[in-house]
């Protein structure tokens, strides 16, 4: 990089910016990389650029948006998931960004002149030594798509010369960003409502029907008790809201073990913890066993709440078992969905049924139990539908 940028005169050229962003930066996927690589472009050409910063918009339940920044300075970058409560924050509120958003319109604030009501992302940056602030949004079919923020050290700021070589650069951005911004939203979308896992495989190109995989893992099968007659006697909100909260505890509890929940079957989970380089099955079934515990000791402050506003406690069976399943494509020929397949699942949930008749929250199968160290208690001879063979259960030994 150019050590003497900052003081270049406003002649610089953006001509070799615009060759290496359709001949190199179109094909980057990495934000990261991206913004770093303009950053060297436009630091070479001598525009005198402190800092640059890109804020796409997402669509995800939690997050609102994601924000890639570099830094001359450094030559450092940065991403940052915004999180959708940001909105109300003051950080927010006030902010070029927040203003951008709203009008659809360009912001620039001189730095080295900041009235005494400035907000703190401008007194943040002039504290840092830079002069100037330029926020252009990035506007496509779709509407508001990003935002594409620079920022000057030169002495003096942005020269007009500079602001339309930006406004032209900004023009040339639309069609990448909104490609990256496109990315971004598909994979928010495909991991929300069909997971990591299955999303990674349908963006690899795993779409056909008949398509399969299998997975060896230790398998977590759970259900809500008395979920029919709950759904009866609770309004759909206070319904919703147990559901969610039993969601939400189970899901933590499993992927702070290394879980992840491959389906959601009405108030049913099915949550695998892969067997892989990284994990052998003891480790796996070691995993899901702690979880469910996690899960359940979570749940119990809950409860307690819940009872305290007269409202029914979150109970749940699990069901544990390890083996292979098949995770395929199926459906019609313009409907699909990745189902999970195999005798591993079958038992995993006749385990779950067993618990409200043997009044235990947790069974596993035999061969679960050989991968454990702790004390344990046998039901022998136990009956399961569509298995044709007694089997013989295991719960914790109590204390």
């Amino acid at each position: 990089m150019s050590e003497n940028s900052p003081g270049n005169s406003p002649h610089w050229s953006l001509q070799p910016v615009i060759d290496w962003l359709f001949a190199k930066g179109c094909r980057l996927d990495d934000n990261r990389r991206f913004i770093r690589e303009l950053g060297h472009c436009l630091d070479r050409c001598g525009a005198g650029v402190g800092h640059l910063r890109i804020v796409l918009q997402t669509l995800h339940p939690q997050i609102v948006g994601v924000a890639t920044s570099w830094t001359r300075a450094t030559d450092s970058t940065r991403l940052v998931l915004a999180q959708r409560p940001v909105r109300e924050s003051e950080r927010y509120i006030g902010s070029p960004l927040q203003q951008l958003i709203e009008t659809r319109e360009n912001v620039r604030q001189r730095l080295d002149q900041l009235p005494d009501n400035a907000h703190g992302a401008y007194r943040e940056l002039a504290d840092e030594g830079f002069s100037d602030y330029l926020a252009m949004p990035i506007l496509t079919a779709s509407g508001y798509t990003a935002a594409f923020i620079v920022v000057s050290e030169r002495e003096g700021g942005f020269h007009q010369a500079d602001l339309d070589k930006l406004q032209r650069l900004r023009d040339y951005l639309v069609p990448i960003l909104e490609v990256q911004s496109l990315r971004h939203l598909s994979r928010a979308l495909l991991n929300t409502y069909i997971g990591k896992r299955t999303s990674d495989k349908v963006l690899s190109g795993m779409i056909a029907r008949g398509d399969s995989d299998l997975i060896h893992a230790a398998l977590w099968f759970s259900d809500l008790r008395n979920f029919t007659e709950l759904s009866e006697t609770l309004d759909p909100a206070q319904l919703i809201g147990m559901l969610n909260d039993y969601f939400e505890f189970v899901g933590a509890a499993a992927a702070a073990r290394g879980g992840e929940i491959l389906r959601f079957i009405g108030d049913a989970m099915l949550i695998v913890f892969p067997i892989d380089a990284h994990q052998d099955t003891s480790l796996a079934c070691n995993a899901a066993l702690d979880a469910a515990l996690d899960a359940r000791n979570t749940l119990a402050s809950l409860n307690h709440r819940r009872r305290r506003q007269g409202l029914p406690a979150i109970e749940f069976g699990v069901g544990l078992n390890v083996g292979e399943v098949v995770y395929g494509n199926v459906g019609s020929l313009d409907r699909l969905d990745f189902t999970v397949m195999g005798t591993a699942v079958n038992r995993a949930a006749r385990l779950e049924s067993l618990t409200r008749e043997l009044a235990q929250p947790i069974l596993f199968s035999h061969e679960f139990a050989e991968h454990l160290d702790v004390p344990l208690l046998a039901f022998e001879n136990q009956r399961m539908k569509g298995i044709a063979e007694a089997q013989t259960v295991y719960a914790l030994r109590p204390d």
